[in-house]
């Protein structure tokens, strides 16, 4: 077959191979995060296989031992003193995820080890995303004074009952076979299996969507979870993670922890305690607003919490929980404000407040022009970086 490797030397490999497009996310050391080059090369790749009629089939995956471990926090403490400095990046991740949501040609995600946050956006939406017994999901981004984004507020939003809630707010971690009984992936391949996956969907060197399905299924495992598998504590979430607060929420799970055979409760209490109290109250208004959006308003709105966020409008918690995490490593963080009790509601308001809007993200609404409201277009690109 003829092959073309596009860029090898860069943080994405792209290669050509007839009717087939392999995305390989090339930082291996760094976990594959996502940098501001990483997205901007994604969206180039994407757009033009989308508008090239002989690629068919576009194969994603991860180098080394992990898929994605999300966007590069390091890129955003760094960038804490200069004025929107990640903005562009923020900007590009967000239209990029309607997009790939939303791609015309068949998309297989393959995907091992980490994949977190804005990292797991390149695997779920895909219409078949392949998980082994060596991957790791979670959205931990509440814990740090973040939030919810990459499309996640949307997507958990609407799993069942409040399994979305108690996954961000939580940051749980579900492995291959919870991420395929929560339909957040399509298939369980096993690890050693993987590597023949591909080199299968390669051969097939077609996207016909009933081809590709059945290709994946030679390899596939049915799974179940295990028994002591969150996805079975599925009434105690929906008790304690459908209350209106997050502090009220915090409470229900603190009297289900006491009951006979609820010992699981007991660390993700303590996590969830020791989680940036802004964060959570962020993540839990955007979740349930999810659930009555749009995926485009859902997109939009996550943009503006992560301008908020960034800006450090009512708290400067992120940059807090990113030095705890990744800088000092002393997993001290001292939260501003320090509890629940302390983070207004009035606080959370202004973190919602659209921007005029031209400032919003641009997501193209007629089908003819999907590929329209480029960052490059924005009112943002003209703004100069100040420090």
């Amino acid at each position: 077959m003829a092959q073309e490797v596009v860029n090898s030397d860069e943080v994405i490999l792209g290669e050509e191979i007839e009717h087939v497009r392999l995305i390989t996310l090339n930082r291996p050391r760094h976990l594959n995060v996502i940098s501001s080059k990483v997205v901007s090369l994604l969206a180039e790749y994407l757009e033009k296989w989308e508008k090239d009629d002989k690629a068919e089939l576009v194969i994603i995956k991860g180098s080394g031992r992990a898929f994605s471990a999300g966007g590069d926090l390091k890129m955003f403490y760094d960038g804490r003193n200069s004025k929107d400095s990640c903005l562009e990046v923020a900007y590009r991740m967000y239209w990029l995820g309607y997009h790939i949501h939303t791609y015309k040609k068949t998309q297989v995600a393959l995907v091992h080890g980490i994949s977190m946050g804005g990292g797991a956006s390149l695997m779920v939406p895909m219409k078949f995303s392949v998980v082994t017994e060596k991957t790791v999901f979670a959205t931990p981004e509440a814990s740090i004074g973040f939030h919810t984004d990459c499309g996640f507020s949307y997507i958990l939003s609407h799993l069942p009952g409040h399994l979305g809630e108690f996954i961000a707010l939580t940051g749980a971690r579900l492995n291959g076979k919870e991420l395929v009984a929560a339909g957040l992936a399509t298939h369980f391949v096993p690890l050693e299996k993987l590597s023949d996956l591909e080199k299968r969907l390669i051969s097939l060197n077609s996207g016909d969507e009933n081809a590709v399905k059945a290709a994946i299924e030679e390899f596939a495992v049915e799974v179940q979870p295990d028994e002591e598998s969150v996805l079975n504590k599925q009434s105690i979430i929906d008790e304690c993670f459908s209350k209106d607060t997050v502090a009220e929420i915090i409470k229900s799970f603190e009297v289900e922890a006491t009951k006979e055979g609820n010992g699981w409760i007991s660390p993700v209490l303590k996590g969830l305690k020791r989680s940036s109290p802004t964060g959570l109250r962020i993540t839990l208004r955007s979740i349930r607003e999810g659930r009555k959006q749009t995926l485009p308003e859902s997109l939009k709105k996550e943009f503006r919490l992560t301008i908020n966020i960034l800006r450090a409008i009512i708290s400067e918690d992120v940059y807090e929980g990113i030095r705890a995490l990744t800088i000092d490593k002393d997993n001290a963080p001292k939260w501003n404000p320090p509890s629940l009790d302390n983070v207004g509601d009035e606080k959370i308001d202004q973190v919602f407040q659209p921007f005029e809007e031209d400032l919003e993200l641009q997501i193209p609404e007629k089908e003819e022009h999907r590929w329209d409201g480029k960052y490059e277009n924005s009112p943002y690109a003209s703004f100069k970086v100040t420090d």
